[in-house]
């Protein structure tokens, strides 16, 4: 069960577990307007030339963040991406109105008549939440198998502590196993 109890409005993704199927729309759908990698790699490197995005590139880069979402059952992602994935989307309700919100992608995407999906209409960003944590846990166990018991009982125990620890290094679980393994040689 979520622990609200904290922060109202505030969702620690490290805290709980989820199941959420990945939306319809063709992942390898590209259009006209978004060049290709080789035509991306020939732009000249100049920071100070403005990027000119057509209203179809920011409706398919609104659907892309959503994709993200389906990487949450995907045992394989690295738990700091999840833990991105799910602040973004359990983020302070003041922030749904920023662009780029989850709550502002659902509503391009699902509104847009330039989205790579269907015409869906608004939809109800709540029930999405919803669904997505009653998912959580299972999505974040699966993923928690993959490491060592030291790494998923301080999960359990101390979920924030290890979301910040990922926070300021993405690579902090990596290093320690690292470090672990170098120091149970030295004693072998």
């Amino acid at each position: 069960m979520l622990n609200l109890s904290a922060s109202p409005g505030v969702f620690h993704p490290a805290s709980v577990g989820l199941a959420f199927p990945p939306f319809a729309a063709d992942p390898n759908l590209r259009f006209a307007a978004i060049p290709d990698r080789g035509a991306l790699d020939a732009l000249p490197d100049d920071d100070a030339s403005p990027v000119e995005w057509s209203e179809e590139d920011i409706v398919f880069l609104h659907w892309r963040l959503l994709q993200e979402i389906s990487h949450l059952a995907d045992p394989e992602k690295p738990l700091e991406e999840k833990f991105d994935t799910l602040r973004w989307i359990f983020t302070e309700r003041e922030k749904d109105q920023q662009p780029f919100s989850f709550v502002s992608c659902l509503r391009v995407v699902g509104c847009s008549p330039l989205s790579p999906i269907a015409y869906c209409g608004l939809v109800d960003a709540q029930e999405v939440r919803d669904r997505i944590e009653n998912s959580v846990k299972a999505w974040l166990s699966a993923t928690l198998e993959r490491y060592p018991v030291w790494v998923r009982e301080a999960v359990a125990q101390n979920p924030e502590w290890v979301e910040a620890r990922l926070l300021k290094n993405p690579q902090w679980i990596n290093e320690q196993l690292k470090r672990l393994s170098v120091q149970d040689d030295l004693f072998a």
